[in-house]
């Protein structure tokens, strides 16, 4: 059997919590439960798992602002929330703070298994590419490296999300909103900046091949060509 998958359940209800814990251990995940979203943060930094599970009323920290405190930091892990809400303003604000799924209580076990299973495999696709020639550079995004000739130099995570959208829009504008919402969790000013500053990082990195170019379309976002 293959290893357990790491989930975290965060979820303030100790029966519904352990009804959940249980019936996914019996599908060969490993469910790491919290009762509120500190805790729950906590357990995200030191054991990294591959999936979130996320009530949104939770004490402490709720689920919504959970969800945007760890996209600040993984903007790829898939998040489900779980909630007894059913407004149409709280399912968009869960989609708007990152969330890739929702579920609405009460709920059947076998409706979240799906779910999670097709997140799983969704994000596994997505964040397995191939290396990418750029210009004289080989980009590896799944290493987080950027290789020309022998030299191999590390990107940060967000370094390396950000380039990896760049090259798949070369040679096209890449929206500012989009990729802050998607790296940075929010568009604001101080994220902006924040962002010119990882471009900045970018074009000193790949400086050794002066075809690569990325260039601020003012009041838009950024193109990458080459």
């Amino acid at each position: 059997m293959n290893n357990p998958i790491k989930i975290l359940l965060a979820e303030d209800e100790p029966s519904l919590g352990q009804i959940i814990k249980e019936s996914l251990e019996t599908r060969n995940f490993e469910v790491l439960l919290c009762s509120d979203g500190v805790e729950a943060y906590k357990t995200y930094k030191t054991e990294s798992p591959l999936l979130l599970v996320l009530d949104v009323m939770m004490p402490k920290k709720d689920g919504f602002t959970l969800a945007k405190e760890i996209r600040l930091e993984d903007s790829d892990i898939p998040i489900i929330f779980l909630t007894a809400k059913s407004l149409t303003e709280d399912v968009v604000q869960g989609f708007n703070l990152g969330g890739n799924d929702y579920l609405k209580k009460p709920f059947s076990m076998e409706e979240l298994i799906v779910r999670i299973n097709a997140l799983l495999k969704r994000n596994k696709t997505e964040n397995s590419p191939n290396p990418m020639q750029l210009g004289k550079f080989i980009f590896n995004l799944k290493n987080q490296t950027l290789q020309i000739d022998s030299d191999i130099e590390s990107l940060t995570h967000r370094e390396a999300h950000l380039l990896y959208h760049l090259v798949k829009n070369k040679n096209q504008v890449l929206e500012r909103s989009f990729i802050l919402k998607k790296l940075w969790g929010d568009d604001d000013f101080f994220n902006a900046r924040s962002m010119d500053v990882f471009i900045t990082k970018l074009r000193k990195k790949l400086k050794d091949d002066p075809a690569i170019q990325i260039i601020n379309i003012r009041g838009f976002g950024y193109k990458l060509i080459f």
